[in-house]
């Protein structure tokens, strides 16, 4: 298996595993800006972690050094990531755990599926993660008779109300208390019918339901944030201590994750633990930080699995300048610095990974003609790779993946012809007079133009075009 994954050919895909919307971005962004109350919710929760996020990386004075330190090691990991993986695999196997490769979402499933039945389970808990959402786990899951049970928080508020995460790093970002509290009175069992939207109150019912989850659930579903292939740990960083539990108390830990969170060595780790908390939470590190290497006898699950998942992300890899969005340690730093996801929200992306950073990465595990629209969700105006810890470029993969986006005929016809004026000079000085006649024509085109007008004005052209300024200006000698 794992000379197939690794040697697999470079293509995205297809079928299960990514969650896509029924429609495109411009027409699901065109619903959510009808929602007041998401806006003004999404507003709250972005500006107050913006100013959390800014506080805690003002206080770094080597904060560039740090994130030039984490980009040059997720380039020299995607450099050599099947050397990579393969020595993970050695230190995992060494110590006690079990190796295993998905080539995509649904051998994924099947191997979770199998491990989980395996150990004559019919529930299981998870800890938040990002690829078993990518892969529709819980669907999985439920199809095979197994119960999944979100132990996160904003993860249990997504799964009760029958939603989908919006956020990377709060899924339930869309949701205020009041609404999250009608979601805890309907569908959360023993809950106390007079229960108020108080936070506090509202994570106490929270806890008293996953105790019981967690004390009577032998399997745990987990992500991992990174693995260190030097030495076969796994880590996961949260703020709310399911986390803890769920890697520490069942008898059997599966671990799913994506094959661009390996790093080469403990040292490394150091660097990603810095950068990781002050980007996404606003923290100077994270509450709880869990960290494991294999099985220990008497001291934690005794039946230890990783899944390494490719599902497109060999794909990814072998596109030179698209292989920056592998890079990503999912901060969700870029969302909240968006003014795109701001106003739409996560949902208008139609995929797991929303914000600029779904908006580069969808498109390349799925195949960007099946994403044509997310590479536009974007003003380019820069603040996701100002905002990035690992300095990905997103607005130059944003670049990238729109010259692969299918363009009309129409549009490949016209581009054609303004090459073929532009290399005749003549033709060309006469299209530039031409142009000089439209400043009369307002700052609308008529149609078929008209669609490019519709959310801009035409530039007015100059008075005069700088050949024109030339000949009048130049110096006789």
């Amino acid at each position: 298996m794992r000379r197939t994954f690794l040697g697999m050919p470079a293509t995205a895909p297809r079928g299960v595993g990514h969650l896509r919307g029924d429609e495109s971005f411009p027409a699901a962004a065109r619903k959510a800006l009808g929602d007041a109350q998401l806006r003004r919710n999404l507003r709250h929760a972005t500006t107050t972690i913006r100013a959390k996020s800014g506080a805690v990386i003002g206080e770094v004075p080597d904060w560039q050094e740090l994130r030039a330190a984490g980009r040059a090691i997720k380039s020299d990991t995607m450099a050599r990531l099947p050397e990579l993986l393969e020595q993970l695999e050695a230190a995992v196997t060494g110590a006690g755990g079990t190796v295993h490769w998905a080539t995509d979402a649904v051998q994924a499933n099947r191997i979770v599926t199998d491990l989980v039945r395996a150990a004559g389970a019919d529930r299981v808990m998870k800890v938040k993660s990002m690829a078993t959402q990518e892969i529709g786990l819980n669907e999985a899951l439920e199809a095979a008779g197994i119960e999944p049970v979100e132990t996160d928080l904003a993860e249990l508020i997504v799964q009760l109300g029958r939603d989908k995460p919006s956020h990377i790093l709060v899924p339930a970002i869309h949701r205020n208390r009041a609404e999250i509290r009608e979601i805890f009175l309907r569908e959360m069992p023993d809950v106390d019918a007079a229960l108020t939207d108080e936070p506090a109150a509202l994570a106490a019912a929270a806890r008293r339901h996953l105790r019981r989850t967690f004390l009577s659930t032998k399997v745990a579903v987990s992500g991992a944030n990174f693995a260190v292939a030097e030495t076969g740990a796994l880590a996961v960083v949260e703020s709310e201590g399911n986390g803890r539990m769920c890697l520490t108390l069942p008898e059997t830990l599966i671990t799913v994750m994506g094959v661009e969170k390996v790093i080469p060595t403990w040292d490394d780790l150091g660097v990603f633990l810095q950068l990781l908390p002050r980007a996404s939470t606003g923290e100077r590190m994270n509450p709880y930080t869990s960290m494991w290497t294999g099985v220990t006898p008497g001291d934690g699950p005794q039946q230890v699995h990783l899944v390494l998942l490719d599902n497109g992300r060999s794909a990814v890899l072998a596109d030179a300048v698209g292989r920056q969005a592998l890079h990503c340690i999912r901060c969700s730093a870029c969302l909240n610095v968006c003014p795109v996801y701001e106003r739409t929200g996560g949902h208008a992306y139609g995929s797991v990974y929303p914000g600029p950073i779904g908006a580069v990465l969808s498109p390349q595990l799925t195949g960007v003609a099946d994403n044509a629209s997310l590479p536009y969700a974007s003003s380019l105006c820069g603040a996701c790779y100002d905002a990035c810890p690992v300095m990905i470029n997103i607005p130059e993969l944003l670049v990238h993946l729109r010259s692969q986006a299918p363009h009309p005929r129409s549009e490949a016809i016209a581009m054609a012809a303004a090459a073929y004026t532009m290399d005749h000079p003549r033709l060309y000085a006469v299209a530039q007079r031409a142009a000089g006649l439209g400043r009369v024509a307002g700052p609308a085109l008529p149609p078929p133009l008209n669609g490019w007008t519709a959310s801009r004005d035409l530039p007015a052209a100059p008075p005069q075009t700088f050949r024109q300024w030339w000949s009048e200006n130049r110096s006789e000698s």
